[in-house]
């Protein structure tokens, strides 16, 4: 009885395997979606947990922030022990994986088709824990970023879905971590559908949407509903304000492009300096500005939230940005594993104070509210440094409340992504950190679409093995069957596919006199034979185009994992069955 059941299941398994092939298996998928933010909301809520509590308890004040009241030795000595820890432990135990972040997941979804790794949860938890703890100036969302995509892509291994499926889980994990960072559940969904995924599809519209508001209920249950900034109440701008709020938006696009110019030109010359080098040297840089500056240690929320309420002076916030550019700089392009998005949104945030108070100063009688401005400015510099404005408006919209914010928050996010890449030509900064890593990332539309259609979907069953030589009652045998093809083999290993409709021709050509008895060599018959590779049934359309042209093979057989030999031959895909699939 019980292994009977356990047969039963085990087939149900598979069958749902072979439809999440599909990439309209909305009901699978959505489940999936839902099981997903639910995992990566849980280990969001714990990274918070480890880090703001070590903070409280090591912190002066018992906040999480006050890195300001810490004696200026400890403030020295703090972020440089801090990159001596990371950099042993990844000396000792990353196995060669030094870049984590939103910039891996976009490889690892690019080349690996999403598989990350329990190493790289690891190291990403602790490394980043160690870096938001000891002051270095890197955020959160990132690391958040990365942990919750490995959460998707691990469960996903970990049930044997199909490659296509493990993509759409790496998105939902995604959007489930911005979820819970920020409370902002529609920005995890544009975030990752817009950097992850780049795809808008129904498909993945509805599991990652359900990740993201299951990974948020976790997060408020555990952490409160409290929003990530205090935005204050704003005074929205009237419409003599638009060409001021276009100049920010200009005057932002270039700080970007400055900061994305300064990672590319640090990176590659630190990038063959062995790994603990580069650490302890960002830890003793970030060290020294802190005893300068100790506002630009750790993820400076605290500042963010002074600069919206109008709080800070002209001139504190011209050092704030100035030394905070630099201390993310050094600790991001020394390979200090943290997240970008939050120094952007200090650096935008402190930046559009800066602006409403000088031009306040500069004209008498125009009076700008710093908290609009400084909100304007966390959006365009998202927008242009990431090169995501859809998700860094959703993101102003979902902090501040306000719709009012749609406006002129498209006005600057846009302005400041074209300064940033059209008139500097920049990139975002996650492809400039990929490509100074020695990395590349590439993809297009063709791509994208085989990435969303399993080999399990499209792949021919009407099949027969047969050893390359057959007499003519075991041809006659396996012709009884009907199958479309003949995957040929020769010692046991497929080598050609052919038509079985040749074969049939062959049988029934009575001008070609032959012994009845005579064995029949199905490498020499009249006919068309494809030569064949060896492809998983995990794998998508993607995988399969890249194995035909790398092996200038016709067609692939289709293996999957079994204790018996004869059954991992699941079926076969000839090359017209992959492009039929993509004109379809």
């Amino acid at each position: 009885m019980r292994e009977n059941l356990t047969d039963h299941l085990r087939e149900l398994l598979e069958r749902q395997r072979l439809r999440l092939a599909h990439p309209d298996a909305l009901l699978q998928l959505a489940l999936l979606g839902l099981l997903t933010g639910v995992f990566a909301g849980a280990v969001i809520v714990l990274f918070r947990l480890v880090v703001e509590g070590t903070q409280a308890g090591l912190l002066p004040g018992g906040s999480s922030e006050s890195y300001e009241m810490l004696p200026f030795w400890q403030r020295l000595l703090l972020p440089t022990l801090g990159g001596l820890v990371i950099g042993w432990i990844f000396h000792r135990y990353s196995g060669g994986i030094n870049l984590l972040g939103v910039a891996r997941v976009m490889e690892r979804m690019s080349y690996h088709q999403g598989y990350l790794t329990l190493r790289g949860f690891f190291l990403q938890f602790f490394g980043a824990a160690i870096a938001i703890i000891s002051g270095h100036s890197v955020g959160r969302e990132g690391p958040h970023v990365f942990l919750g995509a490995a959460s998707g892509s691990l469960l996903g291994q970990q049930l044997h879905l199909p490659n296509n499926c493990i993509r759409t889980l790496v998105g939902c994990g995604t959007a489930g971590a911005i979820a819970a960072s920020f409370n902002t559940p529609l920005a995890g969904v544009i975030f990752a559908l817009e950097v992850i995924m780049l795809e808008y599809t129904l498909a993945s519209f509805i599991p990652v949407m359900l990740a993201a508001a299951s990974a948020n209920v976790v997060s408020v249950l555990v952490l409160g509903s409290l929003p990530a900034f205090l935005i204050p109440e704003l005074n929205l701008m009237n419409f003599r304000e638009v060409p001021l709020v276009l100049l920010l938006g200009m005057i932002t696009g270039a700080l970007a492009a400055l900061f994305i110019h300064l990672l590319q030109s640090l990176a590659p010359m630190v990038r063959k300096w062995p790994f603990l080098w580069r650490c302890s040297v960002a830890g003793l840089a970030v060290g020294l500005i802190a005893i300068v500056v100790p506002e630009v240690m750790g993820i400076g929320y605290d500042t963010v939230n002074a600069a919206l309420l109008g709080e800070i002076g002209g001139s504190m916030l011209v050092l704030l940005l100035g030394f905070k550019l630099l201390a993310t700089t050094v600790s991001v392009g020394m390979g200090i594993p943290g997240g970008m998005i939050g120094p952007a949104l200090f650096m935008g945030a402190v930046l559009g104070s800066l602006f409403a108070q000088f031009v306040s100063r500069l004209l008498p009688g125009v009076e700008l509210d710093a908290g609009f401005y400084a909100v304007l400015g966390m959006g365009a510099m998202m927008g242009a440094s990431l090169q995501a404005p859809l998700a860094a408006l959703t993101a102003m919209i979902e902090l501040t409340y306000a719709p009012q914010m749609i406006m002129p928050g498209m006005l600057a996010v846009v302005i400041a992504g074209l300064t940033a890449s059209e008139l500097f030509g920049k990139e975002s900064i996650f492809t400039v950190v990929l490509k100074a890593s020695g990395m590349d990332y590439k993809t297009d539309p063709v791509t994208q679409a085989l990435r969303r259609i399993g080999v399990a979907s499209v792949v021919q069953r009407s099949f027969a093995l047969t050893d390359q030589t057959v007499s003519p009652t075991a041809a006659a045998q396996l012709l009884e069957r009907r199958p479309a093809w003949l995957l040929v083999c020769r010692e046991q290993t497929p080598v050609v596919l052919l038509p079985a409709v040749d074969l049939v021709r062959y049988l029934q050509d009575d001008e070609q006199p032959r012994p009845t008895d005579a064995e029949i060599d199905l490498m020499a018959i009249p006919g068309q034979r494809l030569e064949v590779a060896a492809i998983d049934l995990q794998a998508n359309l993607q995988e399969a185009l890249e194995i035909l042209d790398r092996d200038a093979v016709d067609a692939l057989y289709v293996q999957r994992p079994a204790k018996r030999v004869v059954d991992r031959i699941y079926g076969v895909l000839p090359r017209s069955s992959v492009e039929s699939a993509y004109r379809y």
